[in-house]
């Protein structure tokens, strides 16, 4: 799962996010940002306490966990959830490099293994590795109305005419097409594309989604981006409830 390229050369993968379990503040915002600019949502937590909090209220598509934090183990944090039915891939980070301590940490459940010191484009790779495994079939194109988004290329038209779009619009609509019908609220766009550093205050989201009305909807007879008052938005071809 490469990032794709948005038509400003920015690059994203849509949809994805991580938890990166690091007490080291340096090393965990290194990580945050460098995986931001892939596109990734990104998580961090300093300790064992928080990371069980985090994966209690979200859905993380990997995470990245060093074994040696400040208030407990990463390897009995691992352990205990991989017997909660924690599916997420888990890449562990270590300071030691001893066979038998791999082994430990495959054995709790880790799926790759990561000795510090590492550079940024090993870890991305390994990322990328982990997420191509559990990769499930997606369906490449989406059509709604004449609405038309291409994952593979990631290439949106209407009626025919090419749409321009940001990496963070792309994101939304592809959320939003993918859900076609079901209205979302702004707590669920936000948990699904953006992360934990999304301010609920704040009309970002309501800001990109008029962008993208702008650009997916004027000029065009029947209107897709619909506002739900009290609820959020909806994708959908009529104006009736979804």
């Amino acid at each position: 799962m490469g990032a794709a390229r948005g038509p400003g050369g920015e690059r994203y993968n849509l949809g994805v996010r991580l938890l990166v379990v690091e007490d080291e503040h340096r090393l965990a915002q290194r990580l945050a940002r460098g995986l931001r600019e892939e596109g990734f949502a990104v998580d961090t937590v300093p300790t064992t306490t928080d990371a069980r909090e985090r994966v209690v209220d979200n859905e993380y598509d990997l995470v990245v966990l060093d074994l040696k934090l400040p208030d407990g183990s990463g390897l009995d944090l691992l352990g205990e959830w991989r017997s909660e039915g924690l599916e997420a891939p888990v890449l562990v980070l270590t300071a030691r490099d001893l066979v038998q301590d791999k082994v430990k940490g495959l054995d709790a459940g880790a799926d790759d293994y990561l000795t510090k010191p590492f550079s940024f484009e090993e870890l991305l790779a390994r990322v990328r590795a982990l997420l191509r495994r559990r990769a499930v079939p997606q369906q490449d194109i989406l059509e709604i109305g004449d609405l038309r988004l291409d994952r593979t290329g990631h290439h949106v038209e209407r009626g025919g005419r090419r749409i321009e779009l940001t990496g963070k619009e792309y994101a939304l609509l592809e959320f939003l097409a993918l859900h076609a019908g079901q209205a979302l609220s702004r707590a669920m766009i936000a948990e699904h594309v953006w992360d934990a550093a999304y301010d609920a205050q704040s009309n970002v989201i309501d800001v990109i989604v008029g962008r993208l009305r702008r650009k997916v909807d004027d000029g065009s007879a029947q209107k897709l981006i619909h506002t739900l008052p009290g609820v959020g938005y909806a994708l959908r071809r009529s104006e009736a409830p979804p």
